[in-house]
């Protein structure tokens, strides 16, 4: 008797064993969509009556939430997708979109990437930040949150719409607001409307004159964390997107039964790739919570009646989400929660472990990066033999380590040895938008990208089975005396005091060892009589070396997030930066706030002003010159 075909869409992935098998068929044979939207298509065409979404309006209101099919989706996506087409938007056309998680938002950034390109950025960004991003897109059509979705949004969507000379500005109202909605404002030569109230006057046919996007197609313009300077615009194609949407959606554990939850807002490449396009792979039903996401403080204390309710089997969430519902009660039924999966920053030990002994939820890792699309890499629910690992590679995605000296050249390393992590594939990106000629976006690697094999910038070692253990960023590396110090130690042994809910560590200069290990935490609400000396010894007694014992621990009311929400070590580094040369040039004269930190070339940098005396001059000089240049320098001109 024959064997029976093997399922070339769903090939069975569920233990780090199958990925040869997987691999031994070519993604090429497995007939993959060629893109986001032939992804929603056949969705619309298998499960039309199926839910696809359930958008909530906030955690106070979870049980008033709108729920769309997939056929109803698609319908949505056509009428959005005609209205941009109707004003200007073509296939190298990008459409920005400046609001958080709002009803009609999957739906628009769906039909951005059918009919044009699209443009999300983070509407908490200052308003020139955001206008900048959306400049370097070449946003011709804006869709932001309305007046009483983000007042703030929506002034800087005015301003921009205007600098930018946009044809069209819409807004999006909250879920369930009531009507009738609030006038807009005009903007002198742009078209102001209520984006729902247009799109319900097209067709829900797709109009001919627009022309589906191809596989290499670019779909999306996604900025950066800005982990080591300013955000950049990484462009994604369809043929990433759907690709790694794929390579995730191919999780044996879950089936079309499954619901998802998300509460990671939509300018973030998680949001779009694991909780829309992967579900609308498989037919399964995402919810969505409410605009503030996981940032909504309500949201914690009817988390697990949500679960319980739509019967949630996995969730897609950061370390500090994990950390917080592990001191929630568990007041409903969770059962049908399966696993919850962390990504965006590595999962501290002590977070995993309180969050598993509330729960008995296993958390399950990964890896990934905006440039290499999302996802790069996976654990495994059955897998307790590496839980320190990120994950293992996903399929048709390689990796490896590799030596980058200082004149720029990459030399291989052996596999298990220590290195800058690079990865090979169909999900790493063209690159960067750099700007725009008649043809459309210029794009460049920005030296990120050799050979196709993408820079990461992140510290690992891969072992024989394609799993990847993070060792932290290279630019986060302390090296005191020469010896690299990964800050994640210094980070778990503060994590491990009971009064500790975050932590960060960095390098401070130091005129002696070049750096010394310094941290910034967090304290549990409430607790009192916590002070730097307690941190300081408790982490001496439990960090794996007497090197990595921090020399000063400083008590934050929250650690500083980039522009995504991922843990950003840049506003700690300036500030120990100042405060080491403030201590430097304690006692001549200079002031603390005359101590000015920036970033240059992603090194802390420290500007002084003019000093006339030739003879402070010196002494300042000769103080500050023990320091790595790299971190400290001077604009002593007489004033």
């Amino acid at each position: 008797m024959n064997a029976p075909a093997p399922d070339l869409l769903w090939p069975a992935y569920d233990q780090p064993g199958t990925l040869t098998t997987i691999e031994s068929i070519a993604l090429e044979d497995r007939d993959l969509p060629g893109s986001t939207y032939d992804v929603l298509a056949r969705a619309a065409a298998l499960w039309p009556d199926r839910p696809a979404l359930t958008m909530l309006p906030s955690a106070e209101r979870w049980t008033r939430g709108e729920t769309v099919s997939f056929e109803q989706l698609r319908d949505q996506v056509h009428r959005i997708a005609n209205l941009f087409h109707r004003h200007g938007v073509r296939r190298t056309t990008a459409v920005g979109l400046l609001t958080p998680n709002a009803g009609l938002l999957p739906a628009t950034l769906l039909a951005a990437q059918l009919a044009g390109c699209a443009a999300p950025v983070n509407p908490a960004l200052a308003a020139e930040q955001a206008e900048r991003l959306l400049r370097l897109g070449g946003a011709r059509v804006l869709v932001a949150a309305g007046p009483e979705l983000d007042a703030d949004a929506w002034r800087t969507a005015r301003t921009a719409a205007a600098s930018l000379r946009c044809t069209a500005l819409f807004a999006l109202r909250p879920v369930g607001a009531p009507d009738p909605a609030p006038e807009l404002e005009r903007v002198e030569g742009v078209h102001v409307a209520y984006l729902h109230v247009e799109a319900a006057a097209q067709p829900a046919e797709l109009d001919p004159g627009v022309a589906p996007p191809q596989a290499g197609d670019l779909a999306a313009y996604f900025h950066t964390g800005g982990t080591t300077g300013a955000p950049k615009l990484a462009a994604h194609t369809h043929a990433n997107e759907v690709t790694d949407a794929w390579m995730i959606a191919a999780n044996s554990v879950l089936d079309s039964d499954s619901v998802l939850f998300s509460g990671l807002p939509l300018f973030h490449v998680n949001a779009l790739v694991v909780t829309l396009l992967a579900p609308l792979f498989r037919g399964q039903h995402s919810v969505w919570t409410g605009p503030l996401g996981y940032r909504e403080p309500a949201l914690f204390a009817v988390f697990w009646k949500i679960v319980e309710h739509f019967r949630i089997a996995t969730m897609s969430a950061v370390p500090t989400v994990y950390a917080g519902l592990a001191r929630v009660p568990l007041d409903a039924d969770i059962t049908s929660l399966r696993f919850a999966i962390v990504g965006a920053s590595p999962l501290p030990p002590a977070v995993r472990a309180a969050f598993e002994l509330h729960t008995g939820v296993p958390l399950c890792q990964g890896y990934g990066l905006t440039e290499a699309t999302c996802g790069s890499a996976r654990s495994f629910l059955h897998e307790h033999q590496r839980p320190e690992a990120a994950g293992q590679r996903m399929p048709y995605q390689q990796v490896k380590t590799v030596r980058i000296d200082s004149d720029g050249d990459w030399h291989d390393l052996p596999q298990g040895e220590p290195g800058v992590l690079a990865i090979s594939g169909p999900t790493v990106f063209p690159g960067y938008v750099v700007g725009h000629d008649d043809t459309g976006p210029r794009l460049d690697t920005l030296g990120s990208v050799r050979d196709g094999w993408l820079n990461t910038g992140d510290l690992a070692r891969v072992d024989a089975d394609g799993f990847i253990h993070l060792l932290g960023r290279a630019k986060d590396l302390i090296i005191r005396g020469g010896h690299n110090i990964d800050p994640a130690v210094v980070e778990d042994a503060l994590l491990a005091h009971p009064a500790v809910t975050g932590a960060s560590a960095v390098g401070r200069p130091d005129p002696h060892s070049g750096e010394v290990p310094v941290a910034y935490v967090t304290i549990r609400p409430g607790t009192t009589g916590i002070g730097p000396d307690e941190l300081i010894a408790f982490a001496a007694r439990h960090v794996p070396e007497r090197a990595a014992a921090p020399k000063d621990v400083i008590v934050l009311p929250a650690l500083p997030l980039t522009d995504i929400g991922k843990p950003s070590k840049v506003p700690l580094r300036l500030d120990s930066t100042r405060r080491a040369i403030s201590t430097a040039l304690a006692g001549l004269g200079v002031a603390d706030e005359q101590i000015r930190c920036e970033l240059a070339d992603g090194s802390p940098m420290v500007s002084l002003p003019p000093v006339a005396d030739p003879g402070q001059r010196r002494r300042i000089t000769t103080r500050l010159a023990p320091y790595d240049v790299k971190w400290a320098f001077t604009d002593l001109g007489s004033s």
